[in-house]
């Protein structure tokens, strides 16, 4: 009896996911259609020039495996852009090591992120756009260790830095 209502509370949750993940699909769809940006292309061209994985990411609203992003454990001195146009987000002054394994940073640049709110994955979260493209960045959190008590957690694959 106890197999059968563990496989039975396992076939409800895949279902549930399966069910938020096309809402989620769909959702992205009428964004894309809505929402207007500097920087606009069309999903071929976004293709073309992001390749999968960070189609995926940036244009899908995706997320990469925590501590595999080749920015989660970098701090050179520079500028982190947008890995889909090159708008400039967020300072390497700003980044700290948060421990959750995706680069964080404190505060983004004036004006050069876009939040939404995300009630995907049955989480309430705030989504982080790049405001010149509306590429998918990552989310924002109120449990940052510094003053701003922020922590913008963010793909490494939104992402190239400028020194």
């Amino acid at each position: 009896m106890i197999n059968v209502l563990k496989y039975t509370v396992l076939l409800i949750v895949l279902f549930v996911s399966s069910c938020q993940g096309q809402e989620r699909k769909e959702t992205v769809k009428k964004e894309k259609k809505t929402m207007k940006y500097t920087v606009e292309k069309t999903e071929a061209e976004w293709k073309a020039q992001l390749g999968p994985e960070r189609y995926r990411i940036l244009r899908e609203k995706g997320t990469e495996y925590s501590h595999t992003g080749e920015y989660n454990l970098h701090f050179e001195k520079g500028t982190y852009v947008c890995g889909g146009c090159q708008e400039p987000l967020f300072s390497s002054d700003s980044k700290f090591e948060s421990h959750c394994g995706w680069p964080s940073f404190d505060e983004a640049l004036p004006g050069k992120v876009e939040y939404k709110k995300d009630l995907s994955f049955g989480m309430a979260r705030t989504e982080i756009l790049c405001a010149k493209c509306g590429g998918h960045l990552g989310h924002i959190f109120d449990d940052g260790p510094t003053e701003t008590g922020k922590r913008f957690c963010v793909n490494s694959a939104s992402l190239d830095f400028k020194k």
